[in-house]
């Protein structure tokens, strides 16, 4: 052992077991990425993503065809007014309020009578007495009458001196002058009368035509003038108008003057009802120019009447170059032209449809078209409004293809 040389001992690192255990795993891992990225280029190759530009189906009137000019304006009641007292008292009681619907003469409030009652009552009492004095002077005019006569017979006979017969004759111009007097009296009770009556009306305050009340002005408790001068006096207790006298009060320049007349059929579309159009023509072109803004105001009237419609809305009227038929009135869903193909093929020939986008793929969907409206056509069937389709779809796009909206696109 002792001769045994140490010198030719050696470590073998060729055949390190850590080494040889590793080369394995990472034959496979290359394995691995090869065949994933083999998948996701083959996948890329048989299920392309496609970048498309994409529209919405929309909703479009036939009058929008028809309009050669859109003014905006707003609603006006024509007749409207705010119902006051003729005279000066304190609200004792309001029969009405916002929104309620009142008829001509009808009674919507009360002011305190007392003092127009107690006017009235001495006026009926005055005439009374105005028609006893009469029936009194009647009385004395026929006595007198009598007593002249016979001083006439008696002044013939010589049985009356001519002083006497004065005296009786004076008697009888005094009465007959009181009668007069009587009469003209108790005419003047009788317009006292009415006037007083008219007054002790004023404290019931009426409506001056059918209408709606828009605002309630006063409470009980307020006091009523025609003039309300004090800061703590109403003038008016409620404001009024006649909704069947609305029109739509739109400026158009006064160079576009000459395109308006008389009877010119329009189009309203009022701010607060999106959804729906309404029938009009043009009431009245106001004679005067507005020269600070060099605009004229139209008055547009409404065929039809709605009960949704309220003063003060905000509106839009198209002025139409021809009236709407009766199939016109209605919305029509429209798409652009380039989101239409035709299908080509043996069963298919002649057939329409668009790709509609769900989430990040198309579907293939037959759709049924109707008449072109101007840059759009019409939808009968197929999409609805809102659904977004492909513009210019390419021919290798296909049903169910998985698609990325690019930058640009159409809405």
């Amino acid at each position: 052992m002792a001769d045994t040389d140490l010198s030719k001992l050696k470590i073998d690192k060729s055949s390190n077991p850590s080494q040889r255990a590793g080369r394995p795993f990472y034959r496979l891992l290359a394995i691995v990425i090869i065949l994933v990225t083999a998948f996701f280029l083959l996948k890329r190759v048989l299920f392309p993503i496609h970048e498309v530009e994409v529209t919405s189906v929309s909703q479009m009137y036939p009058s929008q065809m028809l309009t050669f000019l859109n003014a905006s304006g707003y609603v006006v009641a024509q007749r409207k007014a705010a119902v006051s007292s003729k005279i000066t008292g304190r609200l004792i009681s309001l029969l009405v309020e916002e929104g309620s619907k009142v008829k001509e003469g009808q009674v919507i409030a009360r002011l305190e009578d007392a003092d127009a009652a107690s006017v009235r009552d001495q006026a009926k009492a005055n005439l009374r007495v105005a028609r006893f004095n009469l029936v009194q002077s009647r009385a004395e005019l026929r006595e007198a009458t009598l007593s002249l006569n016979r001083c006439r017979q008696m002044l013939d006979r010589t049985f009356l001196s001519q002083a006497d017969y004065d005296a009786c004759e004076a008697r009888y111009q005094k009465a007959s002058a009181a009668v007069t007097a009587s009469e003209a009296m108790v005419n003047a009770q009788a317009a006292a009368l009415e006037g007083a009556r008219v007054s002790y009306d004023n404290t019931y305050i009426r409506i001056p035509f059918d209408a709606v009340v828009l605002t309630k002005n006063a409470d009980v408790g307020d006091v009523i003038t025609p003039l309300g001068a004090a800061a703590n006096i109403k003038a008016a207790v409620v404001t009024i108008a006649d909704m069947n006298s609305l029109q739509v009060e739109v400026d158009i320049s006064e160079s576009n003057l000459e395109r308006i007349k008389m009877g010119q059929p329009c189009e309203i579309q009022l701010d607060a009802l999106p959804g729906s159009r309404f029938r009009g023509v043009v009431h009245m072109i106001v004679p005067t120019v507005d020269r600070t803004k060099a605009t004229i105001m139209v008055k547009v009237r409404f065929v039809d009447l709605d009960s949704r419609i309220l003063p003060e809305m905000s509106a839009k009227a198209a002025f139409l170059s021809r009236p709407l038929k009766a199939d016109e009135m209605s919305p029509r869903i429209v798409v652009v032209p380039s989101a239409v193909v035709t299908r080509k093929g043996e069963k298919k020939e002649g057939r329409k449809y668009v790709f509609v986008v769900n989430g990040d793929r198309v579907t293939e969907t037959s759709i049924k078209c109707g008449d072109r409206l101007g840059d759009m056509v019409e939808v009968l069937s197929g999409v609805k409004v809102g659904d977004r389709v492909v513009v210019k779809p390419q021919a290798k796009l296909k049903d169910k293809a998985r698609i990325t909206i690019v930058a640009g696109q159409v809405e």
